[in-house]
Formats: C-alpha cells, structure tokens, sequence
C-alpha cells in the first residue's frame, strides 16, 4: 500500500503531461483525481497503524543493512495524510488562480506539482535513511521549476538560490552524517529508541555530536538560521507553489525528517548523553525569535508569511528536541496543525493578489469591505498561527510548552511566550488594516473569486476544528514517541 500511495501521484503527473494544454479540464481533473484517489490510500492504512501494524515493502537491497524500502507508521501517516488532503485543495484552488491570471507552462506546473507529491509520499514512508534521502533529493529537484515558474530574473535567482542552499547543504553535511552513521551502525534502518548504542557515546561522543548537526543543518529544508534564506527567497513562486512549500510538503519534509533522526536515529537517551538536545533547543529558539522579528519589518505580504514559517517550523525541531512525551506531541502535531493554518495564509495571499494584483500590507486598507470570505478565514488561521486557544495551533503550542515544563526548562517557555507575542504584532496590523482603516480608493470592483475562494475557507474552517476536536491528529501523534 505505502507503494501505490507514492505512485499514484506519479502516474498523475504522466496523466496531466499527456493531456497538455489543449484540454485543459481533463488536464485538471487529472490532477484532482490523483489527490483523492491518493488520499484515499493514505487514510485506508490508518487502521492497521492504529491497530499497530505497519505495512511494508523492500523495492532493493543496495548494500548490507541499506535498502531501497518502505513501511508506515504512525508519525509517517500523519505527515502523509495531511499533506495529501490539502493538495486536493491547493489543485482546486491552483485551478482558479492560474487561470485567473492565465498563466503560461501550465501543463508543466501541474506536473511537477504531482511529482512533488511522489516525492513526499516517499519520504514520508521511508523505512530508512538512505530511502528518505533519495525522496528527499527528488523533492528539492522536483519543485526547482516550479520556484522558478514565472522565469523572470527575479524568479531565476530565486531558484538558484533555493537549488545551492538545498541542495548544497544535502551535499556537505547530510552525505556526510549519513555515510558516519552507517560506519558506526551498519545500519540506516529507522528504529524506536535509535540506532546509536551505549558503546558510540562512551567511544566517541564527540563525533556523535558533529554527525548529529550535520542532520541538524543539512535537512536544510526545516529553515534552521542561517540556512534560512532560501525560504524568503522562494516567495517569487506563485502563491500555490508558496503554499506547498511553506505548508504541505518543502519545508514539511525539513522538519519531519529532523524529528525522524532525533527520535529513530538517536533517540532520547543518546541525545541527552551527547548534549545534542541543548544544540537543537538553542539553535531553534533563536530562529523562533529572530525571524519573529524580522517578520514585523516586512511590508510584502508573502515576505512577512515566509518569516513566519522559519519561526513556526522551530516550533516542531524545540517540541522533539525536549525528548520527552508532551513535546514530541506538540510537536508532531504541529506539522498538521500548522499547515492547515499557514496554508489558510498564503491562500488568502493568492486571493488577494488575484483580485486587486496588491502584494503589501500597506496597501490593504478596508480589504474585508471586498473580500469578506477571504479576510475571514485570514483572521482565523492569524488566531491559530498565534495560539489562540479553540485553534489547532493553540493544541500543538500548549502540548510543547508542557514538554517544557516537564524538563524543567523554563527559559524556553519565556520563547514560546514571546514568539506568540510576536506573531500577534505581525499578524494583528494585516487583520486591523482590514477590517477597520478606510477603505482605499479604485477597490470598487473587486471581487472574489469562488474557485480560490473555497478552499481557503475550508482550511480555515480546518484550524477551528482542528482545535475543538484535536483528537485525530494526537491519536497519531502519540504513537510517534511510545
């Protein structure tokens, strides 16, 4: 099953690349079947999970102890299973915007959109390092067109950018911690409690520790400073890509491949020995504060999104760096959590940009005057990225900061507390400017549009629910550390 849930999105890819563009609905439908019937695999495997089986299947041996293979489990089906229902939403949704603006290549985008599932997929069910690599690469791969999309100047140095810091950062560091681990363990497998033994630590503590950063940064995807600036630089996309990348599966990928080496790779008791839990707990709050802060200070709307998504994502590398349960919880659920709401944001970016071509908060005065579905389900997700309780990020936040008072860690709490301050300053003026500045001049005739407009407010709708009845999502989450 893990099989036909990385090759259904491939074979939609085929599908969309052979309709092209002179049957554009069939090219479409394409892709949204591909994202239901994907869907529909995913969630069909949730059961076994549950029940605690884990389907699996071995596609190569490569070498002694490195296989080419598959196997769910429950962090990989929770990661799964949100990414593919808001790809369902993101194609609906990339169907309104891109015709809208009657974008050029759109047979090509809609391709390489499925293809960044496949890979997705891939790494979400990989059985072991090397198999996660390999998916991990092609993603980075797969979406270089789709950064560079408009092929403006601008766009073509944002995708240069994105390629050498993704790609760069998998070759010096995460080659390396791969190649080190394997000549420690003989191993690459995933394993409850980690790979790394008592006899690693006690020979060599201080090459666990390097191996253990070189993950830390050469999963470069999880947006940790200073490899951070590839993320910003991406905003030249169009928003549906943005929305992929800050939400369903780039820098998704990051940071739940992070949380695989910490909990599978080392493991609590290796990571406390070494001091590699101190590292990444410094190493994410100050990304979570910095980028807070660098978010106020800017006046384009995605730009400000993009700040915000390096500071979130620490949230999920601080939660399983506490290594204890509460914080792998909250942290593990805010993969979900957060993507449904920053999702919401950069859709809500789409549809703004599609119906008044504005791009700045300055110029959003009145905006919910004209775009009361939008603004709406914009102030909602703003609620749930801050931490509003009643919102999905409210669940995952307050999960992590009982993490951190179980390990009597009160110093990452005044983080948390001043990064929800934060998100408050950057998120709070958009929402004000909205709804209660006057309304500019020339906005007579805009209007939303329904394609865009549908799945931002079911998004939306999906971090209230989310919130009420988190049940769902920490089912799943509390199998990630038993």
């Amino acid at each position: 099953m893990p099989l036909f849930a990385v090759l259904v999105p491939a074979l939609g890819a085929i599908l969309i690349a052979c309709t092209g563009d002179r049957r554009a609905n069939l090219r479409e439908f394409w892709s949204v079947a591909a994202g239901v019937v994907m869907f529909g695999i995913v969630a069909s495997m949730i059961p076994d999970v549950l029940d605690d089986r884990r389907p699996s299947c071995v596609l190569s041996e490569i070498l002694p102890g490195v296989e080419l293979a598959l196997k769910v489990d429950a962090f990989g089906i929770l990661f799964a299973s949100g990414a593919s229902l808001l790809w369902i939403l993101t194609s609906f949704y990339s169907i309104g915007y891109m015709r809208s603006l009657k974008e050029h290549a759109q047979t090509r985008y809609f391709s390489c959109f499925a293809l960044a599932l496949t890979a997705t997929m891939g790494v979400a069910f990989s059985a072991n390092l090397f198999t996660l690599f390999l998916f991990y690469e092609a993603l980075s791969l797969l979406t270089y067109p789709l950064v560079g999309h408009k092929e403006t100047p601008e766009a073509k140095a944002g995708a240069r950018k994105y390629a050498i810091y993704l790609l760069g950062a998998a070759k010096v560091f995460l080659v390396a911690a791969i190649v080190l681990t394997y000549n420690a363990t003989k191993t690459l497998d995933f394993r409850e409690g980690g790979i790394m033994g008592v006899a690693q630590v006690k020979e060599q503590p201080g090459l666990l520790l390097l191996i253990f950063a070189f993950f830390l940064f050469g999963f470069a995807k999880n947006a940790l400073m200073p490899l951070h600036s590839w993320l910003p630089g991406a905003m030249v996309a169009p928003t549906p890509v943005s929305a992929l990348l800050h939400a369903v599966a780039v820098v998704k990928t990051g940071v739940f491949a992070t949380l695989r080496v910490f909990i599978f790779i080392f493991g609590a008791d290796v990571m406390l020995e070494i001091g590699a839990d101190q590292l990444a707990l410094v190493v994410a709050s100050v990304t979570i504060i910095v980028s807070s802060f660098l978010a106020l200070g800017q006046d384009n709307l995605k730009a400000r999104l993009a700040f915000s998504t390096v500071s979130q994502l620490s949230y999920i590398i601080l939660g399983g760096a506490l290594m204890n349960a509460a914080g792998v919880l909250g942290g593990s659920a805010h993969i979900s959590n957060h993507a449904v709401s920053k999702i919401t944001l950069f859709l809500c970016a789409g549809s703004i940009y599609v119906s008044t071509r504005k791009t700045e908060i300055s110029q959003m005065s009145g905006l919910a005057t004209r775009m009361p579905w939008t603004m709406a389900a914009f102030s909602l997700a703003s609620l749930s990225i801050i931490g509003i309780p009643l919102t999905s990020g409210f669940v995952s936040k307050w999960n992590i900061a009982l993490g951190v008072v179980d390990g009597h860690s009160l110093v990452w709490l005044g983080v948390l507390l001043l990064s929800s301050l934060l998100s408050a300053a950057y998120l709070g003026p958009i929402v004000y400017k909205a709804y209660f500045e006057e309304e500019s001049s020339g906005s007579e005739n805009v209007r939303e549009v329904p394609w865009m407009v549908a799945p931002l407010v079911i998004t939306a709708a999906a971090s209230l629910l989310l919130g009420i009845f988190p049940g769902p999502v920490l089912e799943l989450a509390g199998r990630v550390m038993p």
